[in-house]
């Protein structure tokens, strides 16, 4: 069995929504096989909160208003460190960077097949890394700053 015509629909809208809301390492997977409660799992993470709250906003309204889907199920609102939107087709995970590297949910599915995106999801490939090294690089010039 494999993810059906609308889980890819639902995936690469949801993706792209994702991208426009400068997602980082946006990847989908097809569970079907292995899972009988949904057909694939879109992950996205984002470096704050508030941006993972804006993706999570943008994918709603895009699959409402473009497919006319809801979520049957919306977890870790409050926190928005990891928010899970079900729609029974396809599972969003959208993580806080950090719950991202933590949890690790691409070495859980490595062994399922990854799903085609559109071009501008896969292309924020690599961008939690670059962000974070980023930081990284900020943060040390403001420690050798002069006092």
């Amino acid at each position: 069995m494999t993810a059906t015509d609308r889980s890819h629909e639902l995936i690469n809208t949801a993706a792209q929504a994702a991208a426009d809301k400068l997602a980082h390492d946006i990847v989908a997977y097809d569970v079907s096989d292995v899972l009988s409660i949904t057909d694939a799992f879109l992950l996205a993470s984002a470096p704050n909160d508030r941006q993972v709250k804006s993706i999570v906003d943008e994918i709603e309204e895009r699959l409402s208003k473009e497919l006319g889907a809801k979520p049957v199920r919306r977890e870790g609102d409050r926190e928005a460190r990891w928010v899970l939107l079900d729609y029974v087709d396809i599972v969003v995970h959208v993580q806080h960077s950090e719950e991202r590297v933590f949890y690790a949910l691409e070495r859980l599915w490595k062994d399922c097949p990854e799903l085609e995106l559109p071009e501008d999801a896969r292309a924020t490939r690599g961008k939690a890394e670059e962000h974070a090294r980023l930081r990284a690089e900020e943060e040390a010039a403001d420690l050798g700053g002069d006092w």
